[in-house]
């Protein structure tokens, strides 16, 4: 879980019966590579269902903007962002993608999930 985490803002999920998908895009994301400095520009997805909770957007928006002045690779910004969203809205299931602009020749896109508890999975006796 990171420093910044405690930015992240959530409110009650407004239909916790249903399972349903939430999707948001952050098409202007920045970090800085941690090798040369220089900003790498991606566009982030998230893609979710709630669980108790959902993540108010002005919170997120401001999160994500928070990582332009931080150094991270790739593979560990979207991981980042992966916890600290789990950790904040306790989902049934969570997807972040950065896609990554091409710099040097070279596009990356990371993936990463978490599958927590179905609405539909009934607990184990």
């Amino acid at each position: 879980m990171s420093q910044l985490m405690s930015e992240i803002e959530t409110f009650p999920n407004p239909y916790p019966q249903r399972e349903y998908e939430i999707s948001i895009q952050c098409p202007e994301f920045t970090c800085l590579c941690p090798m040369t400095g220089q900003p790498d520009f991606a566009t982030i997805r998230i893609r979710y269902s709630p669980g108790p909770k959902c993540i108010e957007l002005k919170a997120l928006k401001l999160y994500l903007h928070s990582y332009r002045n931080q150094g991270a690779f790739h593979e560990k910004v979207t991981n980042q962002i992966l916890d600290d969203l789990v950790a904040a809205c306790d989902p049934i299931r969570f997807e972040v993608t950065g896609d990554f602009n091409v710099r040097g020749g070279l596009k990356t896109v990371v993936t990463a999930c978490y599958e927590g508890k179905s609405k539909t999975q009934s607990p184990k006796p």
